[in-house]
């Protein structure tokens, strides 16, 4: 195969605008793109001469249905297949309008609705977003859909993200032409996300309750090797995970999921792929179908992919690093230094509104990181703390120092790397290391959030990235447009928010004790977060922006507090099915076989004194599990029978429910680590993370 051979099949299931406009009539074309640059809804005209060419396409495809998909506030993904068949008499016919694609109608009742819609009321919309391709998947045409109520308010995830997408490109352009960039028509947010997850072998997984319910290990006492060695970081790809590894990249070819990179990552049995940048919106769409064909494709090889931020204990878990940037429609990258910083007066106004935004605001970016699964996760050493602060590293410190304090700057010479080993070329070492313990660091011309979680969208983060700048830099135009001077602005921005710049280690108990005298949060848990998503200046920024109305707000934070009292609530559930019907059942069983060996032994005048120890102490931590089953079912009937708000059931299931779980798992792993492993009723942590 030649390199055009492969370039050739780059893209080849998506209906992309190239396909477009070899496919429509060039006025078609032309009003379609342009409907598209100007935020503009199309003509009836254009969108009946685009679905008829998109249905072509699709069956020459072998689409045979379509779908509007779409990203509820679940977080998955959402499709209802419809056939293209219509019947004329007896005669088929294959039928989709302009209509049918700008416009579909599933079923509003029964997605998270955070009471905007009650469950009689049945009715939403999907409605075509153009600005994300549709492709063909497994014979059916998708096309990437917002999801709304029957009123209007928004169900998902995309219709926030667009509207951040929008006033972020509207407050951006209105500053960079008003400080010199007057060719500026619009601003995108670009976004590259790298996905971590985990395999393991499907015979082992169909053997594990907790796993197929809820996606982690409920119990599992740690093997003996974990990845203490550091032997599986960038080691060697196994050759069943490899020819996964090859699926996947041929897949992510077709559909355009700009995969770049893929290796072994920390934990045994965890990988990662990263996706080069792409427009925010289409890289949200790209990771929600990425994380689709790592489970599909897992399942071709004998595998299971875990995307849970935390399906085994004692070993590193799984995040999603989110690499934003700001670019205007001439390919400037906004965050990107260049070589003379402090003389680029649209970085300087971009890293100051920056730096603003995430100190007011820390508190929604913790909270796009707030789950159930992330609590376990968020300040272990794979991921930072909950302490949202900024890393600029030593240049653009010192930068934002000489600002500060009204001093010239001196730029620090380029340094040269040298390995000493004479036939290994030097080169310029980059003016910064990188701290990857700053959930917001910046690293080169970007800024890179840490904290998103495995499992979750994308969209959350960078709805409220887009939101908080957009904010930052409108209040930037409103003091200029008063009079003051935009140098004068990007100092007081920098002075009055210098303190969530930390340039140390994000782990050390020094930093929380630092991080508590300079005023920033601290929400260890998600329920701490998620309390503060409707504070009044949340609600207020979201409004002036647009993104969110006030109901929309409290919908979200009692659709996430809903998600974390249910996680839990199921997690309970099957914690105490595992412990009461295979776990406890198994220990009886063991103890019953060592109790005959025992009277056999005697019986023959041998001293089993050792065994008698043996069998004492796991029967005394039998008890211990059996009392530990009994407080669980307890907390279980204590949460069903409460009566509260969201913020109320979910402090509840983690003090009923969650606390009492983590005392069943402890004398289950003891008990793990002293019964016969042919009697232990499910696979170990060995046969899962190095079964493979």
């Amino acid at each position: 195969m030649n390199v055009n051979d492969v370039l050739g099949q780059y893209g080849v299931n998506l209906f992309s605008n190239e396909v477009i406009e070899t496919r429509v009539p060039k006025s078609i074309y032309k009003s379609y793109i342009e409907a598209i640059n100007n935020d503009e809804p199309l003509s009836k005209e254009v969108a009946t001469a685009i679905a008829n060419a998109m249905k072509i396409w699709a069956v020459e495809k072998g689409a045979t249905h379509f779908t509007h998909w779409f990203t509820p506030m679940t977080g998955l993904s959402a499709e209802k297949h419809d056939a293209f068949l219509e019947i004329d008499g007896d005669k088929p016919l294959l039928e989709f309008s302009g209509k049918t694609l700008r416009k579909g109608e599933p079923d509003a009742s029964s997605f998270p609705s955070g009471g905007l819609r009650a469950t009689f009321e049945a009715r939403g919309y999907t409605a075509w977003d153009t600005s994300s391709s549709a492709f063909v998947k497994d014979k059916t045409l998708y096309i990437p859909t917002v999801f709304c109520s029957y009123n209007g308010e928004a169900l998902d995830k995309k219709t926030p993200l667009l509207k951040s997408c929008e006033v972020l490109s509207k407050k951006a352009t209105e500053l960079l032409n008003m400080i010199g960039m007057s060719d500026v028509r619009r601003v995108k947010s670009y976004v590259g996300a790298e996905q971590e997850y985990f395999l393991v072998a499907d015979e082992y997984y169909q053997k594990r309750t907790d796993l197929k319910l809820v996606g982690r290990t409920l119990f599992g006492a740690p093997s003996p090797k974990g990845q203490e060695l550091e032997d599986h970081y960038f080691g060697s790809i196994k050759r069943k995970v490899k020819a996964f590894m090859k699926e996947l990249d041929e897949e992510c070819w077709k559909y355009g999921i700009p995969a770049k990179t893929e290796h072994n990552e920390v934990a045994p049995a965890q990988h990662e792929l990263a996706c080069i940048y792409r427009e925010v919106n289409v890289t949200a769409d790209n990771n929600q179908l990425l994380m689709q064909l790592l489970q599909d494709i897992a399942k071709k090889h004998g595998l299971r992919c875990l995307l849970h931020e935390k399906p085994f204990a004692h070993v590193n878990g799984s995040g999603k690093h989110n690499n934003w940037s700001i670019v205007t429609d001439s390919g400037v990258n906004l965050f990107n230094p260049g070589r003379e910083p402090e003389n680029n007066k649209p970085f300087l106004a971009m890293l100051a509104c920056v730096i603003k935004a995430v100190d007011e605001f820390s508190d929604l970016l913790r909270i796009t990181s707030a789950t159930a699964g992330n609590d376990f996760r968020l300040g272990a050493d794979e991921a930072p703390p909950a302490i949202i602060s900024i890393f600029l590293g030593n240049e653009l410190t010192s930068l934002v120092e000489s600002i500060i304090n009204h001093q010239e700057y001196k730029k620090s010479d380029k340094i040269r790397f040298n390995s000493g080993v004479s036939i290994v070329s030097d080169f310029s070492k980059d003016n910064t290391d990188r701290n990857r313990t700053s959930p917001f660091a910046f690293t080169g011309n970007k800024f890179e959030f840490r904290a998103l979680g495995s499992s979750q969208s994308v969209a959350g983060p960078n709805i409220i990235l887009n939101s908080i700048m957009a904010y930052e830099i409108d209040e930037m135009i409103s003091l200029i447009k008063d009079g003051m001077n935009l140098d004068d602005i990007i100092a007081k921005f920098l002075s009055e928010h210098y303190r969530i710049i930390f340039e140390g280690d994000g782990y050390s108990k020094e930093w929380e004790i630092e991080a508590s005298r300079r005023g920033l949060n601290n929400y260890k848990t998600a329920i701490s977060a998620l309390e503060h998503f409707t504070d009044e200046k949340n609600i207020r920024m979201f409004k002036a922006m647009g993104v969110f109305n006030e109901s929309e707000l409290y919908s979200r934070r009692d659709i996430l507090l809903d998600n974390y009292s249910n996680t839990v609530h199921v997690e309970g559930a099957t914690t105490l099915k595992m412990a009461q019907n295979e776990i406890y059942p198994s220990v009886i069983r063991y103890l019953k076989d060592l109790s005959t060996t025992v009277n056999e032994m005697e019986k023959c005048g041998v001293n089993a004194d050792y065994l008698k120890d043996d069998l004492s102490e796991i029967s005394a931590l039998c008890a211990n599990l059996k009392t530990a089953m009994t407080k669980l079912k307890e907390g279980i009937i204590e949460y069903d029978e409460l009566d509260g708000d969201s913020l109320m059931k979910a402090r509840k299931a983690r003090q009923s429910i969650f606390e009492r779980m983590e005392e069943v798992r402890r004398y289950a792993d003891l008990l793990e680590m002293h019964v016969d492993e042919k009697i232990w009723p499910f696979p170990s942590y060995i046969d899962l993370m190095f079964g493979i």
